[in-house]
């Protein structure tokens, strides 16, 4: 079926705990999400079959929706209209993470170069990297092999050497994964999956060393020559590989699999996706993050450069006693304004983890845990900058000392003072009680710089987004600015540092109808302008020579902000973002802070 003769759409996301199935129709010349449907998934005993979970939150939609979608278990194709009723979809469509989505191992010649280079690729094709295995990682030979025997991945991602390269060090991981012959932890009637996307002319040498005993499969070098990294065709195959080998195994997945119009993607695969979509159709750059129970995914687009990070142990359920590791505990204690000792907040944090389904009872409770929000995305994003670099190894001439100096890897590719939008998902951001308390967290974990707008996922419907993609990205792109995305408005932070109270930036906004603000804003301050949802404003900066806020120092910015639920955000804290040492100080400065943004009830 062509893109524009898809009418309705209905697209289900298999999670781990909940199945989610959302209705797209095309009203009038526009696609809506109009309804959806949840129900637990059923992959474990006593089901054992992922499409009962399907097809019970398909029947949550006909009953809110008055449309026939199912005929016993088959889904009704094509949408039509019978004696006045409303049957049937065009396209169905789905995403997986059910059943701990795909844990993958990868391998690479060179931890900070191929090694990397392979992380990248298998992350951006939805994965959870279990292990990165190198011939320079510092484990001994039979520490290797005993490696691959515990970890059970799904598949192994196996790279090493640009082409031409020498074959030594590939050929050699290749045979300890050999050795160790690993047994995929899903299903023990078939082979592991290993695809091998490294040096070309080490290919026959792999066959002969892997082929016997594992399902071989070749890609395209990801690292061809030490300038190019070359990731799409790779994962490219880990999603095939995930839909014919490791999705074969999971209960019911055949079944779902033969149910829907297109390939079933891993469900971080899709937002990323989605992420990507987006910035290629409006030319945007963006950051978005996922804050789960267990991990935290971030993904980023700049210009053509894609990268997805899992936060494996950062999440504010199960693993939130390893957020309170990670941190420290000064460093959650220094966003709470209310008196705690520490061993209150540690009481706290262990309860949330012994009970992660809770959610808080009172305000103290809630304070606490978007302060363990805010650091969970600091560390995540932390992580995420340090994989999102430029090419190692590769030679850069800096000086006349270091000409030859290869060890220094590339800058990051995240620009704050370049990132047009930053967007937030998961139930502490999606479901914050107020989403100004969901602006603030995100603008204190991620510090944006200069004029950054900022949203939420509403229901978390990215994932079904991302899969749509691939067959409507109009229907995708329109549902996901419409109805998916909550504009919750646009931070304005001036980069440089100043003394409490000094001047640091002057500013116009031009308000629709002429009306003009004429303000400034003092270092330590911050500031709110109430901004309605699809409002425009033109807005010149002034920053003080010593500050930037995109153009440079001291450089005049002009240009448009658009509003949303919270509005326009002034941030005057400097970046990195500057709080008093004095802790009666920092709480008086936190609560000035809450009370001019309406963080939280006024007592």
């Amino acid at each position: 079926m062509k893109p524009e003769d898809i009418n309705v759409i209905i697209a289900t996301d298999c999670g781990s705990t909940t199945t989610k199935a959302i209705l797209i129709e095309k009203v009038g010349n526009e696609y809506r999400q109009t309804f959806r449907g949840e129900a637990p998934t059923t992959v474990e005993a006593p089901f054992e079959d992922v499409t009962k979970g399907v097809l019970n939150s398909i029947q949550e939609i006909e009953e809110l929706s008055g449309r026939k979608i199912l005929d016993g278990e088959t889904i009704i194709k094509p949408a039509q209209d019978k004696d006045g009723k409303k049957v049937g979809v065009d396209v169905y469509i789905s995403t997986s993470s059910a059943g701990g989505g795909l844990q993958m191992m990868v391998a690479g010649a060179v931890k900070s170069m191929t090694g990397e280079s392979a992380q990248r690729a298998a992350l951006g094709a939805g994965a959870i990297v279990m292990d990165v295995l190198a011939s320079n990682d510092k484990r001994l030979p039979h520490q290797k092999i005993e490696r691959i025997r515990q970890l059970r991945p799904d598949m192994i991602l196996l790279s090493g050497g640009t082409d031409g390269g020498t074959i030594t060090h590939v050929v050699e991981l290749a045979q300890y994964i050999a050795a160790a012959d690993p047994k995929p932890r899903l299903g023990i009637g078939y082979r592991l999956p290993i695809l091998y996307a490294g040096n070309v002319d080490a290919r026959e040498q792999i066959k002969e060393v892997l082929e016997e005993k594992m399902d071989l499969v070749i890609a395209e070098n990801i690292r061809p020559s030490l300038e190019k990294e070359n990731l799409f065709p790779a994962r490219q195959k880990i999603q095939d590989l995930f839909m014919e080998h490791v999705m074969q195994q999971a209960p019911g997945y055949k079944k779902l699999m033969e149910m829907t119009d297109t390939a079933i993607m891993p469900t971080p695969g899709a937002v990323g996706e989605i992420m990507r979509t987006i910035a290629n159709q409006y030319n945007i750059t963006v950051i978005g993050v996922d804050i789960g129970g267990a991990t935290t995914d971030v993904f980023s687009v700049f210009g053509e450069i894609f990268n997805r990070t899992v936060s494996a142990n950062l999440g504010m359920s199960y693993s939130i006693s390893n957020v309170l590791a990670e941190a420290t505990l000064p460093n959650i204690m220094r966003w709470i304004d209310i008196d705690m000792d520490e061993d209150d907040l540690r009481d706290r944090i262990k309860n949330k983890m012994i009970r992660p389904t809770t959610i808080p009872q009172s305000l103290a409770e809630l304070k606490v845990e978007q302060a363990l929000c805010r650091e969970a995305l600091r560390l995540s994003f932390e992580q995420h900058k340090l994989l999102a670099v430029g090419l190692k190894g590769v030679q850069r001439v800096r000086s006349i000392s270091d000409v030859f100096d290869q060890s220094d890897s590339g800058g990051s590719h995240i620009d704050l003072m370049k990132l047009d939008l930053l967007v937030g998902s998961g139930g502490v951001l999606s479901h914050a009680p107020r989403r100004q308390q969901s602006m603030l967290m995100m603008i204190d974990a991620f510090q944006p710089q200069g004029v950054t707008q900022i949203a939420v996922d509403s229901i978390f419907m990215m994932p079904h987004l991302g899969v749509l993609a691939k067959v409507n990205p109009k229907a995708a792109t329109e549902v996901f600015i419409k109805d998916c995305l909550i504009k919750i408005g646009t931070c304005i932070a001036p980069v440089g540092a100043a003394k409490i109270g000094e001047k640091i930036l002057d500013y116009k906004v031009t308000l629709p109808g002429g009306k003009i603000v004429n303000e400034s804003l003092k270092f330590g301050e911050m500031i709110l302008h109430p901004l309605e949802l699809g409002v425009e404003v033109e807005i010149e900066l002034t920053p003080t020579k010593s500050f930037d806020v995109g153009g440079g120092r001291g450089k005049v910015v002009q240009t448009k902000c658009e509003g949303g639920v919270v509005g326009l955000v002034l941030d005057g804290r400097g970046r990195p973002i500057s709080l008093p040492k004095d802790e009666n100080e920092r709480k008086q400065k936190i609560r000035e802070w809450n009370s001019v943004l309406r963080i939280y009830p006024e007592k």
